[in-house]
């Protein structure tokens, strides 16, 4: 078996675009891996496709050797762009591995442990606040509609969902990013009573519509400072969060957050490597490790994962991305044994499902995995096309 092509897509996908890895063999199997462009990471096809040329001729089941041969290639440069190419290209071969030997992924690595995987809805309420028209949901733009929609997650079936910083603006709620420079607060990213009343008013609200027993997580991504994280953390006290979630490279800040924090803290689903994760974990700066699969590669996100029980602490994927790398996420989801629960974007652009042949199988909040072989998914090659990505 030969590698005979490597080529990238991109598509339009609302308010940014899917981007997929293609790798052919000469016996006619094609292997997908779904990466970002959107994330910070501008420019990653190009890398792909630099590396890619490399591939051609190699056999795609020699994955070892040829991620190994990749790395000597940017030994200078490892992080980065380059490791994220490396494993989009991990992930497409493992498709091909595992197609060609007509068994699901988790097969590759042990079995499943689980094929049920539970789901937390992310991003509650801000594409619906942002994007609406794009969702195909109704504008969320007072408490009222946010109280419902709490009512929605829980009438589905959900036990858990994470929401973002929502505040009252001009034209209703708006979405609070300044750590993201998309707001107010940038570049200072002080706190402010206003932004705590307002995130207490938000997360009243949904409590109040799904009860004490679904899970309520808040994701403040790079939006304070430490002051700002801790003052966050005091005044979502009493609405039982599973866990509040932030962003931060300094690993000793987070373990001082979460010393003084009166909830549980997930973090790291900005690091790609053992080599990353490795001082967060040796200052015990989270209860809960985000591991982000297209970034990191399965390979090597089962590693992390297993590194992080080492330190007695669980994983959740990072994903919020297509269809395709939420089958990503869930056979990491299915194979490591110290998993808390499964992220993923039930709002997305309503044109979503047409890229890929069948969405994933959705029961009472829980990830059905079957046993088709490879991701067990396939993209729409020619839907993709059809939609080519914005500038």
């Amino acid at each position: 078996m030969k590698i005979s092509q490597v080529e990238t897509l991109h598509c339009d996908a609302g308010w940014r675009n899917f981007s997929f890895l293609k790798i052919a063999t000469a016996d006619g199997i094609i292997g997908w891996a779904e990466f970002s462009e959107g994330f910070g990471t501008a420019g990653l096809g190009a890398v792909i496709e630099a590396l890619g040329k490399s591939l051609i001729g190699q056999d795609p089941r020699r994955i070892g050797l040829i991620t190994a041969t990749l790395y000597t290639q940017v030994t200078p440069a490892r992080a980065g762009l380059n490791h994220l190419a490396i494993a989009a290209i991990e992930n497409a071969l493992l498709d091909i591995k595992a197609k060609a030997l007509g068994v699901p992924m988790y097969e590759l690595f042990g079995g499943a442990i689980r094929t049920r995987i539970p789901l937390y809805w992310s991003h509650c309420g801000t594409y619906r606040v942002r994007d609406a028209e794009l969702v195909g949901a109704p504008p969320l733009k007072t408490y009222d509609d946010l109280f419902h929609l709490g009512e929605e997650v829980k009438r589905r079936g959900f036990r858990a969902l994470k929401t973002n910083i929502l505040l009252p603006g001009k034209d209703g709620l708006e979405s609070f990013r300044p750590g993201f420079g998309r707001s107010p607060g940038f570049p200072e990213l002080n706190w402010s009573h206003a932004v705590l009343e307002g995130t207490k008013r938000q997360l009243k609200t949904f409590r109040d519509a799904i009860g004490p027993d679904v899970a309520l997580h808040l994701d403040i991504n790079f939006h304070f400072k430490t002051e700002g994280f801790l003052k966050v953390a005091e005044a979502v006290a009493p609405f039982a969060l599973s866990w509040l979630e932030l962003d931060t490279y300094d690993p000793d800040a987070l373990a001082l957050i979460r010393r003084h924090a009166p909830c549980p803290i997930a973090s790291c689903e900005v690091l790609t490597s053992r080599r990353e994760f490795k001082r967060y974990l040796e200052t015990y700066a989270m209860d809960v490790a985000i591991v982000d699969v297209p970034w990191n590669g399965l390979m090597e996100s089962v590693k992390i994962a297993a590194m992080a029980e080492a330190y007695e602490v669980n994983v959740a994927p990072h994903n919020f991305y297509g269809h395709l790398c939420t089958m990503m996420s869930a056979h990491f989801s299915a194979v490591v044994p110290n998993f808390r629960i499964m992220e993923i974007d039930i709002d997305s652009v309503r044109w979503r499902d047409e890229f890929f042949s069948a969405p994933p199988v959705i029961e009472d909040g829980v990830l059905v995995l079957g046993d088709r072989p490879g991701w067990g998914i396939e993209v729409n090659e020619a839907a993709v096309r059809a939609r080519p990505p914005r500038g």
